[in-house]
C-alpha cells in the first residue's frame, strides 16, 4: 500500500483503511475494522493464541495504519484483542458485518443516524399463533412528492376491495399525510408518535391508535384500517406534535429506535384485532415511509417490510440517491439479504406526443438496472461439478442476475402514469376520489402489478403456515 499524494479525506480514508485491514489478514489474523461517529478508523487485530508472532508486528501495523489514514486514524489505530479488556465484545459484535469480497475482516460502523440501513433483517413474525403474521409492504420514494402516499391510499382500497383486511401505518413522522387522507378528520385520538413516547415511559397501554375508515369495499368481508402519524388529540388538551416528535428517535436501554418502531407498528396490528367487531388481524400492513436517507426509512425497509416499493422519477437526483443506497449495501455486504424484497415504481410517467410513455419507461428501466447492478450477482463462466471440486454435497446457491429485460427484477419499472388532475387534488375534500377516470387510468398498471405481488405472497405465507 503506497501513501496518497492528495490529503486524506472521509471517502478515502475507507479505502486505506481496508487496504491497510488486508495486509493485517494476509499475515495470518483475524480482524475487526471499527470505525467512529467522527469517522475515524481504529483495527483490533484477534491475536488469541498468537500473541507471540503478533506483538512484533504491532509497532509496523501501527505506523502504517496511522501515515496512511492520517487524520482518520483513531487516537489507539491498531489493538490487539490481547491487550483489550472486553476484546470479545468488538470480536463478537452482532454489529459487524463481514467483508463483501469474502477477506476474514469484518466491520463495524458507528454512526449518529441511519445505522440500520446496515442492518438487512426478516421481520419479526410475532407471536406464535396462526394467522398472526401480516404480510408488510412498505413504500418509499428517495424524494418526496412522487405520489406515494396517494398510492397507498389507492392500493389499500384496491386490497380491500378483494376481501383483505387491511392497515395502512403512516411513518411519515415529519410530513403526515395517509391518517387524513384515508380517514379524513375521523382520525384515532392517537398516532405512531404517541406510541413512541409513551410506551418509552412504560406508558403506552390503553392507546387508541386506529381507526377503521368509512371506506366501503366491494367485497364484503374486506376491510380498510389507519394508524396515523399524529392523532386527533384529546378534546380540551394540546396536542403537542412538535415537542413528541423532538424525542421519538433515541435509543433506550436494551430497546433501540428500531425494536421501538417494530412494536408500534405491531400495537397497531393488534388494536385492529382488538378494536374490530369481526376480530381480525390484518392480512396485509401499508407502511408509507418517510422520504429521503432517514432513519425511519432505514429500519421500514430494512428491518419491518417484506416487500419495499421504491418510488422515483427517471431523473439525475433519483439515480444519485438510489445509487448511493445501493451501494452503501453492498459495501456493508446486504445486497444478498435486500435485493429480492426491492421492486422500483416509475412514478407520474408522461404519455404525450412528445413525451411518449414507452420511451420513457425504457429509460427509466436501463437507469434502474446501472442503479440495481450493483446488488446484483456477477455471472461467471462455470463447470459442471465434478467430485474433486465439490465435496459438500449441497446444492450450490443460484446466483441472482437479471438481465435488464426481465420484469421481476427488481430494476424492472412499475408504472404510475401522470395525469395534469392530480396535481393539486384535494383529495381530502373530494368525495370518491379514487373512482375517477383519471385516477384509475393512472394507477391502473401499477394495481395490475403490485396487487398479486402481495397476493401471491400472502398464499405463500399460509402455505408455509399450514406446514408448521
Amino acid at each position: 500500500m503506497t501513501s496518497s499524494p492528495y490529503p486524506v479525506r472521509f471517502d478515502t480514508a475507507r479505502q486505506y483503511a481496508f487496504e491497510a485491514a488486508h495486509s493485517v489478514t494476509a499475515q495470518g489474523f483475524g480482524v475487526v475494522l471499527v470505525r467512529d461517529v467522527l469517522g475515524r478508523f481504529s483495527l483490533v487485530v484477534d491475536d488469541t493464541g498468537s500473541q507471540q508472532e503478533a506483538a512484533p508486528l504491532h509497532g509496523s501495523w501501527q505506523a502504517e495504519f496511522t501515515s496512511h489514514l492520517g487524520p482518520y486514524a483513531a487516537d489507539q489505530p491498531v489493538l490487539l484483542a490481547s491487550q483489550m479488556f472486553s476484546a470479545g465484545a468488538v470480536l463478537n459484535s452482532p454489529r459487524a458485518v463481514a467483508d463483501p469480497d469474502g477477506a476474514p475482516i469484518r466491520f463495524i460502523d458507528n454512526t449518529v443516524v441511519g445505522e440500520d440501513w446496515a442492518r438487512v433483517t426478516a421481520p419479526d413474525p410475532g407471536p406464535v399463533r396462526a394467522g398472526s403474521r401480516a404480510h408488510r409492504t412498505a413504500l418509499y420514494g428517495f424524494k418526496g412528492g412522487v405520489g406515494r402516499t396517494t398510492a397507498t391510499a389507492v392500493l389499500a382500497r384496491r386490497l380491500a376491495d378483494r376481501g383483505h383486511c387491511v392497515l395502512v401505518v403512516d411513518l411519515d413522522l415529519e410530513s403526515p399525510g395517509a391518517g387524513p387522507l384515508l380517514a379524513g378528520r375521523d382520525l384515532s385520538v392517537h398516532g405512531i408518535v404517541d406510541h413512541l413516547v409513551e410506551a418509552a415511559v412504560g406508558n403506552a397501554r390503553g392507546l387508541e391508535l386506529v381507526t377503521r375508515t368509512a371506506y366501503e369495499p366491494r367485497h364484503r368481508y374486506g376491510e380498510l384500517w389507519v394508524a396515523p402519524a399524529r392523532g386527533r388529540g384529546t378534546p380540551g388538551m394540546a396536542y403537542t406534535y412538535v415537542d413528541k416528535l423532538n424525542r421519538v428517535y433515541s435509543d433506550l436501554p436494551g430497546t433501540p429506535f428500531a425494536a421501538r418502531l417494530d412494536q408500534a407498528v405491531r400495537a397497531c396490528e393488534d388494536a385492529v384485532e382488538r378494536d374490530g367487531d369481526t376480530g381480525r388481524r390484518p392480512d396485509v400492513v401499508l407502511l408509507d415511509s418517510r422520504a429521503g436517507i432517514h432513519d425511519i426509512a432505514a429500519v421500514t425497509i430494512s428491518q419491518l417490510c417484506d416487500v419495499a416499493l421504491l418510488f422515483g422519477a427517471d431523473n439525475t437526483q433519483t439515480w444519485a440517491g438510489y445509487g448511493d443506497l445501493f451501494a452503501a449495501w453492498q459495501s456493508l455486504g446486504q445486497a444478498r439479504r435486500i435485493r429480492e424484497r426491492l421492486r422500483m415504481v416509475a412514478s407520474m410517467v408522461p404519455d404525450s406526443v412528445h413525451f411518449p410513455m414507452r420511451g420513457y419507461l425504457d429509460s427509466f428501466r436501463s437507469h434502474a438496472f446501472e442503479a440495481c447492478s450493483v446488488l446484483y450477482d456477477e455471472v461467471a463462466p462455470t463447470e459442471p461439478a465434478t467430485p474433486d471440486t465439490d465435496t459438500t454435497g449441497a446444492a450450490p446457491e443460484a446466483p441472482f442476475a437479471p438481465t435488464l429485460h426481465d420484469d421481476w427484477a427488481p430494476h424492472a419499472p412499475v408504472p404510475i402514469l401522470f395525469d395534469q388532475g392530480l396535481v393539486g387534488m384535494d383529495s381530502v375534500n373530494a368525495p370518491d376520489w379514487w373512482d375517477r377516470a383519471f385516477v384509475e387510468a393512472a394507477y391502473r398498471d401499477f394495481l395490475a402489478t403490485v396487487t398479486p405481488l402481495i397476493e401471491d405472497a400472502l398464499a405463500s405465507d399460509g402455505d408455509r403456515e399450514g406446514t408448521r
